[in-house]
């Protein structure tokens, strides 16, 4: 079985290992532009992305992947870092990512749990954006 890691820097943590890529598969590495001039011909153009995949890791279930709110105030620590660029090991393969800020929150998370004395061993369900 391989384990989850994301590092930046000289610092790697291991992530949950049942986290789920939502988006794998969703993501097309081809794209099209379709114009027609004032003539009315058709103008088809077309490339491959070289980069920008999404990763967007979550748990299948509220009772998988847990993450301790110490490993996600490391996390969030990392997010807070301009232009960030992080190693994330998936399934075995590397993958140089990013957070997502573009799109807005990058990483949600819900206690367990709610406790009124937050301490580091708290568990949450949480949601990762990559790209």
């Amino acid at each position: 079985m391989t384990t989850t890691t994301l590092t930046y820097g000289t610092t790697t943590v291991q992530l949950p290992d049942d986290l789920y890529w939502s988006d794998e598969l969703e993501w097309q590495p081809t794209v099209q532009s379709a114009e027609r001039t004032i003539t009315g011909a058709l103008v088809i153009q077309s490339a491959t992305r070289i980069a920008g995949r999404p990763i967007t890791l979550q748990p299948l279930e509220q009772t998988d992947s847990w993450f301790t709110r110490q490993l996600l105030e490391t996390l969030w620590a990392w997010a807070t870092v301009p232009d960030c660029e992080m190693l994330l090991s998936y399934r075995g393969i590397t993958h140089n990512v990013t957070w997502r800020h573009h799109e807005g929150v990058v990483i949600q998370a819900t206690p367990i749990v709610h406790y009124r004395d937050v301490v580091p061993e708290d568990w949450y369900s949480a949601t990762l954006r990559f790209m």
